[in-house]
This record gives structure tokens, sequence and C-alpha cells, in this order.
């Protein structure tokens, strides 16, 4: 068994003022996306790229807009929907917790089809630009949740069993989900959609993947690893399993993912031969 680090969710703070781990990790996700996204962006200028430094950046401070308005959303209407229906003030105070991935992607993809039209940048070929530089904020934001000892997972006697100070935790070890999440959508989903997105060579010529090959890959990616990890995540309090004592709301929401991920794989290079 492992010993929960104990990390107070503050940074310091000087009179009402609070500078937490979790919100950094939100500055740190957004960072690196802006930092990749414009080498992305000179990287594609010899394919043609959708978007230049200047646009990247319009396009990302959309992008963040379509996170933090669909994660919350997504968290009310899929989560705790009842509950902020009886306190609809509740939905904008933000500093008490309540994202959903599931929303903020479905946000993103919204306002990002906004950013495209702006510069003339069809859905698809938006998508294929940003879905690469989601991963590492996944990252930052699963550690964040690790910080914070939330989003635990279900009890085990592997040896790398974590007891959390959450009351609701209990005194048994459990999975650290998050950190199995950080390394899975976080890093290993970085490093494939990093290499495969960079084209493939063709004799002296890099050639760029068909439009939508990306974004599938990214949907498969991302909702494989959501679901793998489901199964040692405990599932929210007040909903508990769907279905038996495996399915939750998590595995659940990544199935339309999953199926809409093939579709576009298979659609891009079908389309493309």
């Amino acid at each position: 068994m492992l010993t929960y680090p104990q990390i107070s969710p503050e940074i310091f703070s000087i009179g009402p003022l609070s500078v937490r781990w979790y919100g950094l990790m939100y500055v740190l996700g957004f960072l690196s996306a802006w930092i990749l996204g414009r080498r992305r962006a000179r990287q594609q200028k010899k394919f043609g790229g959708p978007f230049s430094l200047q646009q990247f950046d319009d396009v990302l401070v959309w992008g963040l807009f379509g996170v933090i308005v669909g994660a919350r959303l997504g968290y009310v209407l899929f989560y705790q929907f009842s509950f902020y229906l009886d306190n609809p003030l509740e939905i904008f105070i933000l500093t008490r917790g309540g994202m959903s991935f599931h929303g903020g992607l479905i946000g993103v993809i919204l306002f990002q089809w906004i950013a495209g039209r702006r510069y003339g940048s069809p859905l698809l070929r938006t998508m294929d630009f940003v879905a690469p530089l989601v991963p590492p904020g996944l990252f930052f934001g699963r550690i964040g949740n690790f910080i914070n000892a939330e989003l635990w997972g279900r009890p085990t006697t592997l040896p790398w069993g974590m007891i959390f100070p959450d009351r609701e935790a209990g005194p048994l070890p459990r999975h650290p989900s998050q950190l199995y999440e950080a390394a899975l959508e976080g890093v290993l989903l970085f490093i494939i959609l990093w290499l495969y997105s960079a084209g493939t060579r063709r004799g002296s010529k890099i050639v760029p993947r068909p439009t939508g090959a990306v974004s599938g890959l990214f949907l498969i990616g991302y909702g494989s690893f959501r679901f793998i990890v489901e199964f040692a995540r405990e599932p929210d309090a007040h909903l508990g399993f769907l279905l038996g004592d495996w399915l939750t709301m998590g595995m659940l929401l990544c199935l339309p993912m999953l199926a809409l991920g093939v579709f576009l794989l298979c659609w891009a290079y079908r389309k493309k031969n």
C-alpha cells in the first residue's frame, strides 16, 4: 500500500485571495495547448494548415470558453440535473467543483465550429488541428483531481492502493484512478495523436492524414482509455452503477464517442480512397 501524499489544495493565500492547485492545472493545460498549437501551426504551413499563428490564438480563446461552458453544463445535465434544477444559481459557482469532460468536448466542438467559420476552416479540419492539443490538458486536470483527493478509485488489494483522506473514501486502500487517467488519457493519448497527426512519409514527402482521421482517432483513444479506467474508478455516489455492478455513467457516455470515432476514421479513409 502506498501512502497518499498530503497536499493542501491551496498553493498560497493572501487575505481572501487564494491560489489553488486545481486552478493552476487549468492554466498549465491551456498554456501547453498554446505552445503546442503554435508549433503545430508552423509545422502545417507546408500542408496549407488551417490557421496562422494569430488565428490560432483566437481559436484557442474560443476553445477556452467552450471547455468551461461545456464542461459545467455537461456536469449539470449528465450528473446532477435534479439538484441544479432546484438550485439554478449553483451552476455559476465553479469553485465547488463539478466539470464533465464529455460536456467540455461538446462545448469545444461547438465553439471551434464558430471559430473555424471565421477563418473558412471546416469543423473536421479545425478539430483535426486541435485534437492533439487536448491530452496535455487532460493530464494536468487529472493531476489536479489527485491533489484534491477526488474522483478516487474502487477498493483494491494491489500494492499501489492508497487510502484517500476523503471521509467518503473510507479506510480501505483504493485505486489511484486519477493517475491511471493521467497516464492513459494524458501521456499515452498525446504520444499517439501527436505522432499520427504529423502525417505519413511517402518518399521525400510528408502526406497529411485524411480530414477527420485525427478527430476519429482522438474519440476512439479517449473513449477506450476512459472506458477501461472506469472499471477501477468509483462511480459517483449519487448515481452509482447504472447496470449491475459495472456500468457507470462515464462508460455510457463513452459509447457514442467510440461509435462516432470509428465512423469518422472509416469515413475519412474511404473518402480519401
